[in-house]
């Protein structure tokens, strides 16, 4: 996770730098830091001068104010923790003083070398001992500051040639930004495995690292997105990036794009979190994401070059696939399991579903015949990226992303893409992307179906205007959020909860229980209604709420039967029923009636109360809800 941002420039640069650590703030929020090279009033250096923090970025732009961290070249981080607890001494910026210098016994000993970095060094012990052998004292439990230590070790009176020399000797996943104390007006970074953009300021006058383009949000719209393995050395008025093979790069190889980043820092308006803003703009969301749909056609899904060019076209990959794989993690992958029914059932092809996480460590059977559909809000989700190239290693080349960051490296490096329009997305609980990835797969399953056909004239209309619908039927559902207040009421007593759902609305449990651990941090569960005497019946009492999602659907009398269940052992049910059900509300039951019947789109209207109930939960609990512990946005680490 973590988020990194730098400059070099002719202005003090710190507001910039802090700035952009606001907007990279749902990469991690466990402690944050900026370090500036230092000068006095004639502009003359006066060494690295840094600022850590374990509160958030707000505050830190008063400690830097207070302090009088001022200076053109600098270096700041948002950290998500991993290694080490969150804590000042493992916040970074890190510091390397050199050799036989202890940072604790000897505070005001000068620093060296400056860094930050978003990701994870897998040979960081090895180098520890390498380093502490050579003198090295580590004030850290970080991996990072190893990079630091490593960077003054190779260091010969050239930045560059020194992050080169030290990136050649690390494993793992990375982004850096360098400085040294005797290069004042340098910045050198790095990637492989971790995302980096530089931004071109105006004019060329100044320059800047960071992890997206919404850090650099009003600052410069001129992006260059870099790639595996490039460096990139920043210096006052220019720029070069080299490869991994140590080619360095023209213009053409690496162009600079205009990208018109949104800021993160959004006006809340009326709503108390950006979580509820973000739910309420679900109708939006989904009309932007279906805009100027006429007609079910594969080139919906056509992908994208690198200069924004329309790439490989879907029809004729359409036309070679018969299996598909989708692979996810989080949310994420529960919109790929409700796709898989969809996918099955409409268009009449296998799917298989898989967490990212897992697909790479296991042996799998490939199919040359399948199509890779990755599923990611950010588009640079580590687990994801890496089960693709593992996929795609394996001889699957075929490959689609549904995607909300139409310049993500998911996007870049799938043959076809779809990108949602949800906007962006603050809250770490993800909410409108989902509904919009449920949306765009809904889109893919028909133009599979279509280019199989199996999609009749008068199923295609059907089907479009129950989607330009949802915009619609969604402000309904949104109208029941008083309800689901008083149910959260309950809820917020309780430290153990169950979702029970059957077929495509399983999924949709699972999501509405993650929803409910990950902000107000109740322990829920989901299964699958039909399980419920496998095992889970044992847990039931009057303590455990069990929320069952109920659409008039062919397998309603058997969820009944799985609700009796439940209230013959004292259980309390909430159930969230769909017109015409004949569910009452009654002692130990308690139901909210949706306002329609949805058909197959229901599974995008039924999330919405569960959304609803896990946030309205955390609230009266007082939780951070935007924020919740332990977690990030954008998850770029393994």
């Amino acid at each position: 996770m973590c988020g990194i941002v730098a400059a070099v420039s002719h202005r003090n640069i710190v507001p910039v730098l802090v700035q952009g650590l606001q907007r990279l703030e749902y990469r991690g929020y466990d402690s944050c830091g900026v370090a500036v090279q230092a000068a006095d009033a004639n502009g003359l250096s006066q060494g690295l001068q840094r600022a850590r923090s374990t509160a958030r970025v707000a505050e830190l732009m008063e400690q830097v104010k207070t302090e009088h961290v001022e200076g053109f070249t600098g270096i700041a981080h948002t950290r998500w923790a991993t290694h080490g607890e969150p804590a000042v001494r493992n916040a970074h910026p890190h510091f390397s003083h050199g050799p036989g210098i202890s940072p604790v016994a000897d505070a005001d000993a000068p620093a060296r070398v400056a860094l930050v970095h978003n990701g994870i060094i897998e040979n960081y012990e090895a180098l520890r001992a390498e380093l502490q052998a050579k003198g090295y004292v580590f004030a850290s439990q970080t991996d990072t500051e190893v990079i630091a230590h490593l960077v003054d070790s190779l260091y010969n009176g050239d930045l560059f040639d020194a992050v080169q020399a030290a990136t050649a000797r690390l494993h793992g996943a990375y982004a850096i930004g360098v400085m040294h104390r005797d290069e004042p007006r340098r910045v050198v970074g790095a990637r492989a495995g971790s995302p980096l953009i530089l931004g071109v300021g105006k004019d060329g006058a100044e320059h800047f690292l960071a992890s997206d383009a919404m850090a650099l949000a009003g600052v410069t719209d001129q992006i260059v997105y870099l790639e595996e393995g490039d460096l990139i050395d920043l210096q006052p008025g220019r720029y070069w990036v080299i490869s991994k093979s140590g080619e360095r790069l023209t213009e053409q190889q690496r162009p600079v794009r205009t990208v018109m980043a949104h800021s993160g820092a959004a006006e809340l308006g009326p709503y108390r979190h950006y979580m509820q803003k973000e739910i309420f703009e679900q109708p939006r969301a989904l009309g932007d994401t279906l805009e100027g749909l006429k007609n079910i056609a594969p080139e919906l899904f056509d992908g994208v070059t690198s200069e924004g060019k329309t790439g490989a076209a879907a029809w004729r990959v359409f036309k070679e696939i018969d299996r598909v794989l989708i692979l996810a993690c989080g949310t994420s992958y529960y919109s790929g399991c409700t796709a898989k029914y969809w996918i099955e059932a409409i268009a009449g092809i296998p799917c298989n579903v898989e967490v990212a996480s897992e697909y790479r460590y296991r042996t799998s059977v490939p199919d040359p015949k399948t199509l890779i559909v990755t599923i990611s809000q950010s588009g640079e989700t580590a687990d994801t990226l890496a089960a693709l190239r593992h996929a795609q290693s394996l001889g699957m080349k075929h490959s689609l992303t549904i995607c909300n960051v139409a310049t993500s490296a998911m996007v870049r490096e799938c043959e076809l893409a779809y990108i949602t329009r949800a906007g962006v997305e603050i809250g770490v609980a993800s909410t409108k992307a989902f509904t919009t990835q449920l949306a765009g797969l809904f889109l893919l399953t028909l133009a599979l179906a279509q280019s199989k056909g199996r999609l009749t004239e008068e199923k295609e209309q059907q089907y479009l205007t129950a989607m330009r619908h949802l915009p619609v039927a969604l402000q309904s559902v949104l109208a029941l959020e008083p309800q689901i207040i008083s149910w959260a009421e309950d809820f917020a007593k309780k430290e153990n909860a169950l979702f029970l759902g059957r077929g495509i609305h399983y999924p949709i449990a699972l999501e509405g229980a993650l929803k409910l651990k990950e902000i107000s941090y109740i322990h829920a569960e989901a299964y699958p209604a039909g399980e419920l005497k496998h095992g889970p019946l044992a847990l039931v009492d009057s303590q455990m709420p069990v929320v069952t999602v109920a659409p008039n659907d062919e397998l309603l009398e058997k969820l009944k039967s799985n609700m009796q269940e439940v209230r013959a052992r004292g259980g309390v049910l909430y159930v969230l029923a769909d017109a015409k059900t004949n569910i009452e509300s009654s002692e130990g039951m308690h139901v909210i009636r949706m306002p329609e019947n949805y058909g197959a789109l229901s599974p995008i209207l039924h999330v919405v109360p569960l959304q609803l109930l896990a946030y309205h939960t955390a609230v009266a609990r007082g939780t951070d809800v935007d924020k919740p512990r332990n977690l990030a946005k954008s998850v770029t680490v393994e």
